[in-house]
């Protein structure tokens, strides 16, 4: 579970902003707080409202460029792709600031790292114990300090003198193979996990094998929310007519198994393929949907006669389905969470995430949002609703609505934000009509 993030110099961030999950003293539906060992209480939830260029994409990208340096890494002599606040010419050689606090294997660890285009600066991992915090081990430039523990452990000395000064040391000592940081390094790979507005769920098989513990989900829900699709399935097409170029079939057909499948989207119209393998033979299969006609026939479609909103819908199911499982740990941060959905859609989808919350859960959902009817009390406590607010110099902060002292629990919150009282709403200077009046000008007239 996420603790805390925090950002500095990056995009619209040049000073250092802030994220939040830990719960404050607020006492709205508390009965849905995860509690961790009696160590603390955090909140499953969190959505960050602000006008268009507040930063709010800028935040999401932040999260998904530092798990992207972990999980990925870099290229050898390659520069590191950051790219430091540009409304200042002092940013630009400064370094840019990650850091993360979050549960892992019933512990709490905070690991971040200082970079530029050319090199760490800093990187460090410290476990936060309820009343002090114990260094794992903290790089500084070309030097490493360790705690007593991993100073005995001699290959983590030894993949250190082999880390490059443009990687980070977990990164390399988990593609070394070492175990003791691979805990930490699966969070950022398996837990954390960004959907971005164009963002396609991947494993789309399961929409196809009636087998699959999506299936059954995702047909039912469709068709209760008014897509006017009954049901997703597959259709069989020959491998040889697959929308992807010849090259890439032969690969396909070279390194297919039986535990194996592939993938392929087609954009922009949205198709999606899958390939596997069947009692030895090659199958290939095209997802499409399926409507009923007034006699209550099957009538198939491809999914690029299928709305915007129905494909969102398809792509943001499994996501909510996998974080409202028990026992399952999941982060996920999807930028613009109403995009292409119907206001009333997207609140039935949080409410039905919400009240399956409650201490024992372990997952967490954190979106950026236009939709006002989300900023209801009723649906999310005050520390679950933050506003970006970027002000005349062009820089981003994060600030959640507990910290508006006039912000009361019985507060139609929604009006006094339209207002302009907390900020996070558009500065609009363009007043009057857009059309052009020129003097002698005369309007034509049908």
């Amino acid at each position: 579970m996420l603790v805390s993030f925090s950002v500095e110099n990056f995009l619209s961030f040049k000073h250092k902003a802030s994220f939040s999950m830990v719960a404050s003293r607020e006492k709205q539906h508390g009965d849905r707080l995860p509690n961790l060992k009696g160590y603390m209480r955090l909140l499953p939830v969190a959505a960050i409202y602000g006008g268009n260029a507040s930063g709010k994409t800028n935040f999401f990208q932040a999260i998904n460029f530092a798990r992207h340096m972990v999980v990925h890494g870099t290229q050898p002599d390659g520069r590191i792709p950051v790219e430091p606040f540009r409304l200042d010419e002092k940013c630009k050689t400064q370094p840019s600031t990650f850091v993360f606090e979050f549960w892992v294997d019933e512990k709490c660890y905070e690991y971040g790292f200082s970079i530029t285009a050319k090199m760490v600066i800093e990187e460090w991992l410290i476990e936060v114990l309820k009343t002090t915090e114990k260094e794992l081990f903290r790089r500084t430039g070309s030097s490493m300090a360790w705690n007593a523990q991993l100073k005995k452990d001699e290959s983590l000395r030894f993949i250190f003198q082999g880390t490059r000064d443009n990687q980070l040391f977990l990164t390399n000592a988990v593609s070394q193979k070492n175990e003791r940081l691979r805990p930490i390094y699966l969070w950022f790979r398996d837990v954390l996990v960004p959907i971005a507005p164009d963002s396609r769920f991947e494993p789309f098989d399961q929409f196809i094998q009636p087998d699959s513990p999506l299936y059954d989900f995702i047909n039912e829900t469709l068709s209760r929310m008014d897509t006017g699709v009954s049901r997703l399935g597959g259709e069989t097409i020959p491998f040889e007519n697959l929308p992807i170029p010849p090259d890439m079939l032969n690969k396909v057909r070279e390194e297919l198994t039986e535990d194996r499948i592939f993938r392929f989207r087609q954009d922009p119209t949205g198709e999606r393929f899958v390939v596997f393998l069947k009692d030895g033979e090659i199958q290939a299969q095209k997802l499409v949907s399926q409507h009923l006609d007034a006699n209550q026939n099957e009538i198939k479609f491809d999914l690029r006669d299928e709305s915007d909103g129905t494909l969102r819908m398809i792509d943001l199911l499994p996501a909510f389905l996998a974080i409202s499982q028990p026992g399952i740990s999941r982060v996920y941060i999807i930028d613009e969470l109403d995009r292409s959905l119907h206001t009333l859609l997207t609140k039935h989808l949080l409410e039905s995430y919400l009240a399956g919350c409650g201490e024992a859960s372990r997952s967490q959902l954190l979106f950026t949002t236009h939709d006002v009817l989300l900023m209801d009390q009723d649906l999310l406590r005050r520390d679950e609703m933050w506003v970006a607010e970027r002000d005349e110099h062009g820089c981003s902060e994060l600030i959640a609505f507990s910290e508006y002292k006039e912000v009361r629990n019985d507060k139609d919150i929604r009006k006094s934000y339209l207002q302009g009282r907390f900020g996070g709403v558009p500065r609009i200077l363009f007043n009057g009509s857009f059309r052009k009046k020129s003097k002698g000008l005369k309007e034509e007239r049908n």
